[in-house]
């Protein structure tokens, strides 16, 4: 098949790390171009929850790093083989039931995974704000919307903060002595 692609300057192809840079050369200036996503809603006469929002992203103040002897675990199911554990010192309630919480996920193998999240109780959606480093520091989360809340078999730790701990029906979280107390208890677990 022959190469539709009219040649450039050159008669011989570029190696890869010189087409690479070049690629690179053109496309992050036109990247500066592009608006924003989450700054195109709010700029555009979008809705005011679009702009709060954006702000809540720019506001977030990360919690210090989670220490062992704060981590309270729970349960995601039977068949997990990971553990799950929330900073007790993370741990804070809005008025109006949005938890913001520590996650420390602890695999069989020893891996573990860290990351500052929050649970918005009327709506049911989740939202990850960042990613613990190894070095004890937080990295801000690329993708930090609101994601709707979903029932799995696997990866369920959200489903089971939010229907067994933090926003069952008859829970009275309103504050962080409250989700402590619930986390501790073993939550409202069928």
């Amino acid at each position: 098949m022959k190469n539709t692609f009219p040649e450039l300057t050159r008669s011989t192809p570029p190696s890869r790390p010189q087409w690479i840079s070049r690629l690179a050369c053109w496309l992050f200036p036109l990247a500066a171009l592009l608006p924003s996503p989450a700054l195109s809603a709010s700029d555009e006469g979008g809705d005011g929850d679009s702009a709060k929002q954006h702000a809540e992203t720019s506001e977030v103040q990360f919690p210090a790093f989670p220490q062992t002897e704060n981590l309270i675990p729970f349960v995601v199911s039977a068949t997990a083989d990971s553990k799950f554990m929330i900073d007790s010192e993370s741990l804070s309630v809005t008025p109006d039931r949005v938890v913001y919480y520590t996650l420390v996920i602890v695999s069989s193998a020893g891996a573990r995974n860290v990351s500052y999240e929050a649970i918005r109780c009327a709506t049911a959606e989740r939202r990850v704000y960042g990613f613990g480093r190894s070095d004890g520091t937080w990295s801000k989360a690329r993708g930090d919307q609101w994601l709707r809340i979903e029932e799995r078999t696997v990866n369920r730790q959200h489903a089971a903060l939010f229907g067994e701990y933090f926003c069952t029906l008859g829970t009275s979280l309103r504050d962080a002595d409250d989700a402590r107390r619930i986390l501790r208890s073993g939550g409202n677990r069928p």
